[in-house]
Parts: structure tokens; C-alpha cells; sequence
């Protein structure tokens, strides 16, 4: 059986993807450190997040919280723009800041960022949750350049999962049906089809890749759906 004998950080790992990851960790063996608003009491919002100290290496951060602001642009406040910077974007620069020493102590780590396919690819209603993904896809380049070779920094882009993030667009058969037919693959994500990407990224087999932006949206960014 295969055994990950690391130590991960899992922000938002009581729910939906970052729960599933620790999951499969802990099922390996791993050492995973779970923080979130409910579990440790982290506001990601606040200016200074009240995190936990972690005393020794970390071997990899995943930064798993987001948001689902779907609305037309002429009804979004600027609030609406703010929120979604904020714990999409600057939750993940504080997080990291913060555990960037615990990183480096580790002898190869990496840190695992979370965009959406509705930045390559146009969707109606996107606006501000796109611009605030977009701002994560380019913190993950900058930061895999200047980490480099010491940290591994990635990011995963996923279409509509079954999340209790989506729950609001998936609450009715016909909304479901509606969503798996606008994919090419004619299905929508699980927690898992996500989870497996991240935990193939922090592992060991992903060590020649950094900076990318890993597309598993079933097919929605590359393919036809003619």
C-alpha cells in the first residue's frame, strides 16, 4: 500500500474538496492539520487572521475556501467584488505569508491553489468571481517562479462541482441535468475528481511541476460541445 509520509495543511478542509483530500491523506498515512472558520476558528476575512501556530516543517498547503457569486454585473455591489478578493485572493496570500517559514524548513513542499474554469473560458454572471480567480492564477505563477526550486506552486481549475459550495445551482433535478449537459463529458465534478488532483500535486510524483494551472472541468475549457 502506497504510504504519504508527509505533513499537509488543509485550509478548508471540513467540507466538500478539502475534506475529501484529508480523507485520501489520512487513508495514506499523512500527517494533515486542519484549519478553517469552524475548525480552529480562522476568519479568513479579518485584516490579521488569528492562525494557529505550527511548530516544525510543512510539507504542503492546500488552500481550499472560495466563493459562488453568480449574478449579472450591473447588479453587483462592489462589496460583492471585495468579498470575493478577499477569501479567494488575499485569504491565500495571508495564509501563505504566514506559513512561508513552515514551507521552508521543509525540504521539497509545495502549495496548492484553487482558480475556476470561468477564467479562460467566458460565462455569463462570472464577473467578479473570474476576476478574483484570475488574480489567484497569476499569484500562483509569481510565486512558482520565486519559490522555485525550494516549492512547488500549482493551482487547479475546476468547472461546477458537487459541493456544498454549488449546493444553490444543483438543487433541483433540472438544474442538475442543465449543468451536466453544458460539460462535454455530459456529467458535473465530485469532490473526489478534484481531491485526486490536489493530492497528486502535493505528492511526490509531481515533483518537475510548478506553476501550472491543472484544468479538470470535464472538458469544459478545452473541448466542443457540439
Amino acid at each position: 500500500m502506497y504510504t504519504m509520509s508527509k505533513r499537509i495543511l488543509i485550509v478548508g478542509g471540513n467540507t466538500g474538496i478539502g475534506h475529501s483530500l484529508n480523507e485520501l491523506l489520512t487513508a495514506e498515512g499523512a500527517d494533515t492539520i486542519l484549519i478553517s472558520r469552524n475548525q480552529g476558528g480562522v476568519d479568513i476575512s479579518e485584516e490579521e487572521p488569528k492562525f494557529p501556530a505550527v511548530d516544525g516543517a510543512i510539507d504542503a498547503l492546500v488552500y481550499c475556501p472560495g466563493s459562488i457569486n453568480l449574478k449579472p454585473f450591473r447588479g453587483l455591489k462592489i462589496s460583492d467584488f471585495q468579498h470575493d478578493l478577499t477569501i479567494n485572493y488575499l485569504g491565500a496570500v495571508k495564509t501563505i505569508k504566514h506559513y512561508l517559514p513552515n514551507l521552508k524548513e521543509a525540504t521539497q513542499a509545495s502549495i496548492t491553489l484553487f482558480s475556476t474554469v470561468a477564467v479562460q473560458k467566458g460565462m455569463h454572471f462570472h464577473s467578479s468571481i473570474a476576476g478574483a480567480k484570475g488574480a489567484v492564477e497569476g499569484l500562483t505563477r509569481a510565486l512558482a517562479a520565486e519559490f522555485a526550486p525550494s516549492i512547488r506552486v500549482n493551482c487547479i481549475a475546476p468547472s461546477l462541482t458537487d459541493t456544498p459550495l454549488a449546493e444553490k445551482l444543483l438543487r433541483n433535478d433540472k438544474q442538475r441535468e442543465g449543468a451536466e449537459q453544458r460539460h462535454p463529458l455530459k456529467t458535473i465534478g465530485k469532490s473526489d475528481d478534484i481531491a485526486n488532483m490536489a493530492h497528486f500535486l502535493i505528492s511526490d510524483k509531481a515533483r518537475w511541476i510548478s506553476g501550472q494551472i491543472m484544468g479538470v472541468d470535464g472538458g469544459m475549457s478545452a473541448l466542443s460541445n457540439g
